[in-house]
């Protein structure tokens, strides 16, 4: 069931320009917010058609609140995003349900983003039913149809998500996302809950319907090595900023930036003679709500220098495309 028009060749599937997202947090006793979070602090990003976009950072450095935005699943305060072209927050909301059919979300939970009193059949077919497209019979058929796809058996939409283990439940959630065929993917930690050999099914799973359909995706996840497996680029996300933003060759070969430096070297290594020459980000994280002037991750870089206090490093370009904020690595 095609329900959805092919993505206008020649505009970017998603364009983010300078998106601020600040929650407020210490209210004083008249209930006046004295402080604010930037969990998102100045983004700029696009995506092709067909092209995945992986964002890493540490929890809670606002990957997922970047991905809801995308969608305006949350309003920034500042900046715009357009899909396809469209300023999604300037749309009504009957025009925002329209550009749902186009893009969708899969949560990083699915026990909790599944209706525990819904059949899955019922999970799956809701957005079929939203938007009044197809028959029942219609309907009915295109959730057994992306079941299939997802390798689970049409027989199990009568069943509650309970009666699921954990990768099904998730598998439940891809096809709740793509019965709508949408031409953007949202995947926001997607199989961090998950075992390692689930883990494994459930990303060839994405990789395989990616190829098949064309999808354009941003996958946001903590682990590189996943993010190496799935991504096309990589964003590097720290305290609200990207920090770093290369192709995966160039960012795991030559990282730039000392933050991506410090993830990477955490990443367990299989060979027992390999070596990591650069150590984990040095001291605690600072307070989101007061973060150091300049560079933000000054206070835990053995690279910074006084201009690192001074001033905040803009995301520069390098070379073939590959950007990082860091005084130390543009003036190399």
């Amino acid at each position: 069931m095609v329900v959805t028009a092919p993505a206008k060749p020649g505009v970017p599937l998603l364009r983010a320009a300078g998106l601020v997202v600040r929650f407020p947090v210490r209210a004083s006793l008249m209930g006046r917010s004295t402080a604010w979070v930037r969990a998102v602090d100045g983004v700029d990003l696009t995506l092709a058609a067909g092209e995945t976009l992986g964002l890493v950072g540490e929890s809670g450095c606002g990957k997922s609140t970047l991905g809801r935005t995308l969608l305006a699943l949350r309003r920034a305060d500042e900046g715009t995003v357009e899909i396809e072209g469209q300023r999604v927050f300037d749309l009504s909301p009957a025009a925002l349900k329209g550009l749902r059919r186009r893009a969708q979300m899969v949560f990083q939970d699915p026990v909790a983003s599944l209706d525990p009193r819904r059949t899955v059949g019922g999970s799956v077919r809701l957005g079929l039913d939203l938007h009044g497209i197809g028959t029942r019979r219609e309907r009915e058929a295109a959730v057994a149809a992306t079941l299939r796809r997802v390798g689970l058996r049409p027989e199990h939409a009568e069943r509650f998500p309970h009666e699921f283990s954990g990768g099904q439940r998730q598998r439940v959630g891809i096809a709740r996302a793509l019965i709508l065929e949408p031409h953007l993917l949202i995947c926001d930690e997607p199989v961090s809950a998950l075992d390692v050999s689930v883990q494994a099914q459930i990303l060839n799973l994405l990789k395989d319907i990616q190829a098949e359909r064309g999808l354009g995706m941003v996958f946001i996840s903590h682990n590189l090595a996943v993010v190496e497996h799935m991504a096309d680029r990589v964003a590097v996300m720290y305290y609200g900023r990207i920090v770093e933003l290369a192709t995966r060759d160039a960012l795991y070969a030559s990282p730039q930036h000392p933050y991506t430096r410090a993830l990477l070297a955490a990443v367990p290594s299989p060979d027992p003679e390999q070596r990591r020459d650069q150590a984990a980000p040095m001291g605690e994280p600072p307070d989101p709500a007061r973060l150091p002037e300049g560079c933000r991750f000054r206070s835990r870089c053995p690279l910074a220098m006084p201009r690192c206090a001074a001033e905040e490093p803009p995301l520069l370009d390098l070379g073939n495309g590959h950007r990082a904020a860091c005084w130390a690595a543009n003036a190399a």
